[in-house]
């Protein structure tokens, strides 16, 4: 083998260590936020830019994604924000809006699944639970358009076949085995080196 061949095995086993790991700790930040007690609060809140967010005991699923990525110290408030700002155009008009909204752009499912297939990595949806890696961004339909968001953990479904949800859909930020419950919509990888 030559050096060069050596070095690029190497880079490679770091890169996927490294997606690896941050995959499992955005997990554990996940995990940690299911022992915060939330009510499911869906009301517009005027919050701080950068770095806001709604009252620590109020939440809806997307406060759930933005929480456990802020453990990791990404703020998707400010980067969709940012993006939103720049590309306008792209984001969907689903409320109306003119212009931004630092204190509530980032907490619309369709937001972030243009943000997340924007700047992250865009997965297949498949019904094959192996697909859904510890760390995955998951979004579904639950029926007439209303969408929801998750993430996958590594935790297993009492059947050991799939990665359980941590989310909230109404009773807090809940651990729950529901990947397949509703129409995936969404399969995204976002964070760490890409």
């Amino acid at each position: 083998m030559t050096k060069k061949y050596v070095g690029v095995i190497i880079c490679l086993l770091f890169f996927s260590f490294t997606k690896t790991d941050f995959q499992n700790r955005l997990s554990d930040a996940a995990i940690t936020l299911t022992a915060q007690k939330v009510k499911y609060d869906a009301k517009y809140f005027t919050i701080k830019y950068p770095n806001g967010d709604v009252p620590q005991d109020r939440g809806v699923c997307t406060d759930v994604v933005v929480r456990a990525y802020r453990k990791l110290g990404i703020d998707l408030q400010k980067e969709v924000h940012e993006d939103m700002q720049r590309n306008f155009s792209l984001y969907p008009k689903n409320w109306g809006l003119k212009t931004t909204d630092k204190n509530i752009d980032h907490r619309r499912v369709p937001n972030l699944m243009k943000f997340f297939s924007r700047h992250g990595t865009e997965l297949s949806i498949t019904q094959n639970a192996v697909d859904y890696k510890s760390g995955d961004i998951v979004c579904w339909n639950l029926h007439g358009g209303i969408t929801h968001i998750g993430l996958v953990v590594n935790k297993k479904s009492r059947d050991g076949k799939k990665n359980l949800i941590v989310h909230n859909i109404g009773g807090g930020q809940v651990l729950a085995d529901c990947l397949f419950t509703y129409r995936i919509i969404g399969h995204y990888r976002y964070g760490a080196l890409k």
